[in-house]
């Protein structure tokens, strides 16, 4: 390992590492996730918005004040963004306009960021496409 990589290895958060390790241990299926659990309420979570077609909860291990995740009630096979097809054109859209109105609910009016995990490399643990709404705080760019 060289000296640069040593020493970015040693900065990362104990978060930031196990989220990526379950994203590369993470594997695709159809078999119920945690947010079916969540949607089914047998794991409690605290919700702030939950309408016929989206579930939007505050995440377990926020990277912000503010970090929700807006999840579709129905996965209906969109287990990550790269799978999507055109059917799912309107749960996509719903996604971000409730990502929009969760924003103003949480008194985001300054910004926030909306991110979509996808794949192993895009750091997706959960195959059920979910949208994190992150505020509250300054962010930077290039993202991780």
């Amino acid at each position: 390992m060289s000296h640069r990589v040593s020493i970015l290895s040693s900065h990362l958060s104990p978060v930031m590492a196990s989220e990526k390790e379950a994203a590369l241990a993470a594997t695709p299926s159809d078999s119920p996730t945690i947010f079916d659990k969540i949607i089914s309420k047998e794991i409690p979570s605290t919700v702030v918005f939950e309408d016929d077609k989206v579930l939007a909860f505050r995440d377990i291990t926020p990277q912000g004040p503010v970090h929700i995740l807006l999840i579709p009630k129905v996965r209906d096979g969109l287990t990550g963004l790269s799978k999507a097809e055109e059917r799912h054109i309107d749960i996509l859209g719903r996604l971000l306009y409730t990502a929009k109105l969760v924003a103003k609910q949480e008194g985001l009016d300054e910004g926030f960021r909306i991110v979509i995990n996808d794949g192993p490399q895009g750091c997706q643990s959960v195959y059920h496409i979910h949208v994190h709404l992150i505020g509250g705080r300054q962010m930077n760019w290039p993202p991780g």
